[in-house]
């Protein structure tokens, strides 16, 4: 004989207050009695000892305790040993004995008490309209019990972002699960939007790194709002960000559309306001790590999906349209191919100018700059193109003289700070030239300065209208590959890795310049002194040097190589490179005579001491004589 299910329907009353009249109880919700008259009432989900259609198994005695927030059961799905309620006599069906539950464990009354207080907060949404006269309470952004912080949003996107499990979708899960277990996923949920919202409403890099799975979130959210994830789009142009391979959906996170305009690279994208908002943020964040990095005044940037040198083109041809009649831009030489075929491909000629050798370091010769912009006349000079870091023996250009010489002049300076980010003395040296001169924009590499792929490039400067007319230059719209590298890289770091980062690229740098002395001693040579090179340093190879032939020194780069030590330059003496019909004697070593052939070797970003130490290692096996003679065999 099949048991016959007795469905309970349990209610409460605020305390102090009576049920109302003819129900023990209050008036069971339409939803409520929807259940109770329902066969077997035991709501969606089968219960414990109930099969599909509705049979349950033997009664167990004790009913659970259900309040006003989850689905009704029958006695024989409740486990043994729940909590029970006593708030009240329970509603039982027609034909079935009363009931009077006990009171309920006190964690547990905190559980039911805690969802009523959510119910009353954040109510289901009626499918019909609102009755007039009936005010629905207002949601609350803040914590439990707390008002919302006033606070006014730094960026206009942040109420299109989308919150996926909201406080209603969490008061519905609780019909499902434990309210205590769904309350503790709800909190944690809360911990990565905290994280999320601070960033929307400061724009800066955060303090404290987040973890990936903060990171991911973010991006899944981003990606929705762009068109070509929406449920049920119908894409009928020509650009819909449609992708055959799911792979290469997945490594750009569904962020298709890239970043800018035909117009601009800057601009907002209607269909793409996910891949909008990742370049709106990825250039404040990168901003502010510029700002922490030393050039506190720059008033902008932006992340240009090109290297260095193709955005200092882009830097030189938005000066055109101001110096239509300037021909020319006076470069203090450095021997690096990509600066002088940006100034080539920008349609201007370089006019080098050669640095002087004060002790072992080539330094800027400021006084041969004016010269040059007094022999060509100023209006005919597009801009006095410096730099920062470089390769040793060279250091990095006097900026603030030379800015001073631009302020003086009126003519544009653009510096080329390929990596110097990692190096406070570099950006110092930016924020001071801006400060005593004039610095227009200064061009900084991704990869070199946050160990992200080759491919992008930071544009900044100190006139904000300036850097806008710069991404304006720029033809079509980007990818947004280098920005979304950029910015998962700095939200995983934070502000506080990052400075970690280089604090630890200086102690390396100290480690390398230690190591790399007691090499040098050690075989007869000596580290160049270049106190001013922040970043690189030089070794000698005088004992290398035969009578005019580099073969030696040519040979220990082709000896390192094969050894599997990257990085490392060996520049011998005299030769010669013709790059857009400008021959440069000395090619490499920044000078036409330098005195001796030397090796470079650089303490940047992420390098680590075992790369120092296996590097010093495999150049001493290199340097004895016994290897080069193997070598020359």
């Amino acid at each position: 004989m099949a048991a016959t299910a007795t469905i309970v329907l349990y209610t409460s009353c605020p305390a102090g207050e009576s049920p109302p009249a003819g129900l023990p109880h209050g008036e069971p919700s339409r939803r409520r009695r929807r259940r109770r008259e329902a066969p077997g009432g035991t709501g969606v989900f089968p219960q414990e000892g109930q099969e599909a259609g509705g049979q349950t198994g033997p009664a167990d005695p004790s009913p659970p305790c259900e309040h006003s927030s989850g689905p009704m059961k029958s006695p024989g799905s409740a486990q043994s040993g729940a909590s029970e309620c006593a708030s009240g006599p329970l509603l039982n069906l027609p034909g079935a004995q009363p009931q009077t539950a006990p009171a309920p464990p006190a964690e547990v009354a905190e559980g039911q008490a805690h969802s009523r207080r959510q119910l009353e907060r954040f109510p289901p949404r009626s499918s019909g309209a609102q009755t007039s006269g009936t005010a629905r309470p207002p949601r609350r952004s803040g914590g439990m019990g707390r008002p919302p912080p006033r606070r006014k949003p730094a960026l206009k996107w942040k109420q299109r972002l989308s919150v996926t499990m909201n406080p209603e979708n969490f008061s519905l899960s609780e019909r499902i699960v434990s309210p205590s277990y769904v309350r503790q996923g709800s909190q944690a949920r809360r911990g990565h939007e905290q994280l999320i919202r601070q960033l929307l409403e400061q724009g800066k890099c955060p303090e404290k790194g987040w973890s990936e799975s903060t990171v991911e979130l973010f991006l899944n959210e981003l990606a929705l709002m762009d068109s070509n994830n929406f449920l049920g789009n119908c894409g009928v142009g020509e650009r819909e960000g449609r992708v055959a391979s799911s792979l290469v959906a997945r490594r750009h996170y569904r962020l298709i559309h890239g970043i800018g305009r035909s117009g601009d690279i800057a601009a907002v994208q209607p269909k793409a306001a996910g891949s909008s908002l990742l370049n709106k943020l990825t250039n404040s964040v990168v901003l502010d790590v510029l700002r922490l990095s030393g050039v506190r005044g720059a008033a902008s940037c932006f992340v240009v999906p090109m290297a260095t040198g193709m955005s200092l083109s882009l830097c030189f041809l938005t000066l055109r349209h101001r110096r239509p009649r300037a021909r020319y831009i006076v470069w203090p030489r450095i021997d690096q191919k990509s600066c002088f075929k940006a100034m080539v491909t920008a349609g201007y000629e370089p006019v080098v100018v050669e640095n002087v050798l004060e002790g072992d370091e080539l330094r800027t010769d400021v006084a041969a700059v004016e010269r040059q912009i007094q022999a060509l006349g100023a209006e005919s000079v597009l801009c006095v193109h410096s730099t920062t870091s470089c390769f040793a023996p060279r250091v990095p250009d006097r900026i603030e003289e030379l800015a001073t010489l631009c302020a003086k002049y009126d003519i544009p300076h653009i510096v080329n700070n390929a990596y110097g980010v990692q190096s406070s003395k570099c950006m110092h040296l930016i924020q001071q030239g801006a400060r005593v001169g004039r610095v227009d924009a200064f061009v900084q590499s991704l990869d070199k300065n946050f160990m992200v792929p080759v491919g992008g490039a930071i544009i900044a400067g100190f006139d904000e209208a300036f850097i806008q007319e710069i991404s304006q230059m720029y033809p079509g719209r980007a990818s947004a590959s280098p920005s979304l590298d950029v910015l998962i890289t700095l939200l995983g770091l934070g502000a506080g890795g990052y400075k970690r980062l280089l604090a630890e690229r200086k102690e390396m740098y100290s480690f390398l310049s230690q190591e790399l002395g007691s090499l040098a001693a050690a075989h007869g040579e000596r580290v160049l002194h270049t106190p001013h090179n922040p970043i690189s340093l030089a070794m000698s190879l005088d004992g290398l040097r035969g009578d005019g032939d580099n073969k030696a020194v040519t040979q220990l780069g082709s000896m390192l190589f094969t050894r599997q030590v990257s990085g490392a330059r060996v520049i011998p003496l005299g030769k010669e490179q013709t790059l857009g019909g400008h021959t440069f004697r000395g090619f490499m070593s920044h000078s036409e005579a330098y005195p001796v052939p030397y090796l470079n070797a650089a303490a940047a970003v992420g390098v680590t001491r075992d790369d120092v130490v296996l590097c010093v290692k495999r150049l001493d096996s290199c340097c004895k004589p016994s290897s080069t003679i193997d070598a020359a065999s």
